[in-house]
């Protein structure tokens, strides 16, 4: 009688654990630092989703308005690709791990896919709103980092906020 080989289930491989606060003394206690860091990769998971999503609807926008909207949404996307690494390199230098695959983007982001491809209109107005929700994330973040006089990411989240909100602005308007 032949034997049937048990196959073993595979082991996850495990996240390497980050340093420790307690080796990282910069002035922030260690709960002050987990929270700030937690708002920041929700912070990096929503630019870095739409910063994919901006460049599908670069590479995918028809209509009258092609030329205008394939060159605005590489402006975006282009600024999105340089934040996420800012982003990414705050939350390393206070001393935890920055989320960098896809499914821990889409379990920590509050931007959702979008369904097909929209209009070029539908587009517009999907970003302009994609963009509100990075500004809700980033001043959700600000107290946290406020609270521990973390000047370094206070002044991180201000400029994502301005940034956002101004090209909120500007696709709202092409709409309007």
């Amino acid at each position: 009688m032949a034997s049937k080989a048990v196959k073993k289930p595979e082991k996850k491989a495990k996240k390497p654990v980050a340093p420790s606060s307690k080796a990282l003394d910069i002035g922030i206690p260690a709960d002050k630092l987990n929270a700030i860091t937690a708002g920041l990769s929700r912070l990096l998971a929503d630019t870095y989703s739409l910063y994919l999503k901006t460049h599908n609807y670069h590479w995918n926008v028809t209509g009258p308005q092609f030329n205008t909207l394939h060159t605005m949404f590489e402006t975006q996307y282009t600024e999105l690709a340089l934040a996420v690494d800012e982003i990414a390199e705050r939350i390393r230098a206070l001393g935890a791990w920055a989320p960098g695959t896809y499914s821990e983007f889409a379990r920590l982001s509050s931007v959702k896919e979008a369904d097909g491809i929209p209009s070029a209109d539908a587009m517009v107005a999907d970003l302009a709103a994609d963009q509100a929700t990075v500004v809700r994330t980033a001043r959700s973040v600000f107290p946290l980092a406020a609270d521990a006089s973390d000047e370094p990411t206070a002044d991180l989240l201000t400029q994502r906020m301005q940034v956002h909100e101004k090209t909120a602005w500007m696709l709202r308007a092409m709409i309007a």
